[in-house]
């Protein structure tokens, strides 16, 4: 009986377990069969099936076979190795011998799923298990390696996702670093009056996070600032990050606005990136009252003393605490840090790109973003809603779906757009008594006390009406049209098109992914999806995690969510990086790439194809050199190069010519 954990030189006694995965497989592959067919296959000393095969009994089985019937090899006949493989290799482990004397045929996605008739289906699930009958014989006796993780997190994006994991991670006592590329902290959230559905101020309950953030004595704050580039592995990742110069020296300035009331521009002269544009601001700002840190900033492109050198510098007359510097430059810092969460955010939808809503050609178009200022008391209008040309609107519409369910720009549904369009439904009847009329494909309200809001819209009086608007033009027909904007929709529920009046549009923009979101996607590793948003390693079971071991998603830069959802994302982000920080070490998985010295010419085609600058070459040997920490088992160099030297542990030549074999053996 081997139970030694080795086993590589006795002779392989292999058992054989097919899974019936309810019918998944057993509905159109025929279990018995195929496990009598196991028996005729060489090597194999058992061959059983069971119902659920990852289930504690079917593992029980396993390892009893193990223990008292002196198998030293394991193949499970179910799913995809990515759902199990890890639970079938535990349990072969724990029952006493290596757990990579083990392999998985998976008759699940690769045969009952797609293959319709049973016969044929039954037969290809035959080859793949003679395949991996043949295969694990050849198996060897790998172990895993483990590395210290470093103890710090880094969190990309100052977001709300960025800030709740910041502060739970700084709460357990770890250290957090949170860098943030815009001058303060707080993302879209920020710039909302209300949240909906509960209506709270929002921010009543994200500026004291915002001001925890700042004074935790286990976080550092860098605002203005991005990461420039990423080297290293889970555990051990060394981060260079750019401090772009605010021209103000963060540590000295209080925030007494001092500087800003006494630049040559006595008033804005330049577009309020916060306020969307509808004012105007200094060279010399704070992005709001409440910005974090309480920081002015100086904009190097509108600032005559950065941008032509010719100005009375009143700014650094004014400060007491002499905080304006002129000549301050970028810098680049180094860190280390063992796990890092990415919560970059998302942007809005730029209506241009639809332009039968007339954005940008009628001046009383807006987006919800503009009127999310709009209505905020700390706004370009204190909260009043007006439209540019001074008055209140007494007919508003608002669009849902503008770039988001439509072939023609967005596949995806924004996930808020709905409720937003709800809110500011509200918060506008509230202070102007307007009648407000909704557009919409169909109504999503699927969160806690989400349909109960829609009902209190309902018993408000907004008018709701179902169906896409096709345009908004001012091409009026009938004397009470004139000056007005006209909503031209067709009413599905009544049947007939309709032209609404009205003085204000509302465009209820789409999410998307950052700009940058490729960029930021290969400096660290990870996949996006077709749209532009950071991929999970499995949307179910592991929704936070992605395909770098160490790196996290927190929040809207994995896909459109609300307020509620980014928190607990970001908690369960926040848990998966503490649980790998607090552990003190990461386990290397043994499938690796190796290079046999002998045989290498120290060619280097391997080191410019490795996606993960896994390999370098040693200079005195003239050979190449993997370092596994780095290498993720990809076999790019394996296929590479060209003298054979470069092999790679559970994939060497042996095994799968064995598994090729195997197949065509079968078939």
């Amino acid at each position: 009986m081997s139970t030694n954990g080795n086993g590589q030189n006795e002779k392989p006694r292999i058992g054989v377990y097919v899974c019936h995965c309810g019918i998944n497989i057993a509905g159109k592959v025929s279990i018995d069969e195929v496990t009598e067919f196991a028996k005729s296959l060489p090597n194999v000393a058992v061959s059983k099936e069971y119902k659920f095969m990852c289930s504690d009994p079917g593992q029980e089985l396993i390892q009893k076979d193990i223990k008292e019937n002196g198998i030293n090899r394991v193949v499970v006949a179910s799913c995809s190795p990515l759902m199990h493989e890890e639970t079938f290799r535990k349990a072969t482990g724990a029952a006493g011998i290596n757990p990579f004397y083990f392999q998985m045929a998976n008759i699940r996605e690769h045969v009952s799923w797609v293959t319709k008739d049973k016969a044929a289906a039954t037969e290809k699930a035959k080859a793949l298990l003679g395949a991996a009958v043949r295969r694990v014989s050849l198996h060897q006796a790998l172990e895993k390696r483990r590395v210290k993780v470093h103890p710090d997190v880094l969190i990309v994006g100052g977001g709300i996702a960025g800030i709740h994991s910041a502060l739970t991670i700084a709460d357990s006592g770890r250290h957090v670093l949170l860098v943030e590329r815009e001058p303060t902290i707080g993302g879209h959230m920020a710039m909302f009056d209300k949240t909906f559905p509960t209506l709270d101020c929002a921010a009543c309950i994200l500026t004291p996070k915002m001001s925890q953030v700042k004074e935790h004595p286990n976080i550092t704050l860098w605002t203005y600032s991005e990461v420039e580039k990423v080297d290293g592995y889970a555990g051990n990742f060394k981060v260079k990050v750019r401090r772009k110069p605010r021209y103000v020296n963060e540590d000295e300035c209080v925030g007494c606005m001092m500087c800003v009331d006494h630049c040559v521009y006595k008033k804005g002269n330049v577009n309020d990136e916060f306020n969307q544009g509808l004012d105007k601001r200094k060279p010399i700002f704070i992005p709001f009252p409440q910005a974090t840190p309480p920081v002015v900033v100086i904009d190097p492109e509108s600032c005559l003393q950065l941008s032509k050198g010719k100005c009375k510098q009143l700014c650094a007359e004014a400060c007491e605490k002499h905080a304006i510097d002129f000549n301050q430059q970028e810098e680049i810092k180094e860190v280390e840090v063992g796990a890092i969460i990415l919560s970059t955010g998302f942007k809005t939808f730029n209506p241009m790109r639809t332009p039968q809503y007339g954005y940008g050609k009628y001046l009383n178009v807006y987006t919800s973003l503009e009127v999310e200022r709009l209505v905020n008391a700390s706004g370009p209008t204190g909260g009043e809603v007006i439209m540019r040309n001074g008055e209140q609107p007494k007919s508003v519409a608002i669009i849902h779906c503008v770039g988001s369910r439509d072939h023609k720009t967005n596949k995806h549904c924004s996930r808020v757009c709905c409720m937003y369009s709800l809110k500011l439904a509200h918060l506008i009847k509230e202070r102007t008594e307007s009648e407000v009329y909704n557009f919409y494909i169909d109504m999503r309200t699927p969160g806690k006390g989400y349909e109960e809001f829609y009902d209190r819209l309902l018993e408000e009086g907004t008018h709701f009406i179902r169906g896409r608007v096709a345009e908004v033009t001012d091409w009026a027909l009938t004397p009470e049209e004139e000056g007005k904007l006209i909503v031209r929709a067709e009413d599905t529920m009544v049947g007939m098109p309709r032209r609404i009046p009205v003085d204000m549009v509302i465009l209820s923009v789409g999410l998307e992914a950052q700009e940058d979101a490729d960029d930021v996607r290969r400096m660290f590793g990870i996949s996006c999806s077709k749209t532009g948003w950071f991929t999970e390693r499995h949307p179910k079971l592991a929704p936070v995690s992605t395909a770098t071991d160490g790196v996290f998603l927190a929040g809207a830069c994995q896909g459109p969510k609300d307020i509620p959802d980014t928190v607990a994302q970001a908690g369960a982000a926040a848990a998966e990086a503490l649980a790998l920080v607090d552990r003190g070490y990461v386990e290397l998985e043994p499938n690796t790439a190796f290079i046999v010295e002998e045989d290498c010419s120290g060619c280097k085609s391997c080191i410019s194809m490795c996606p993960y600058t896994a390999i370098t070459r040693d200079e005195e040997k003239g050979v190449a050199v993997v370092n596994e920490a780095l290498c993720k088992g990809c076999g790019t160099c394996v296929a590479t190069c060209p003298s054979g030297a470069a092999h790679q542990n559970l994939f060497l030549d042996e095994q799968i010519y064995a598994e090729i074999e195997g197949v065509l053996s079968y078939v």
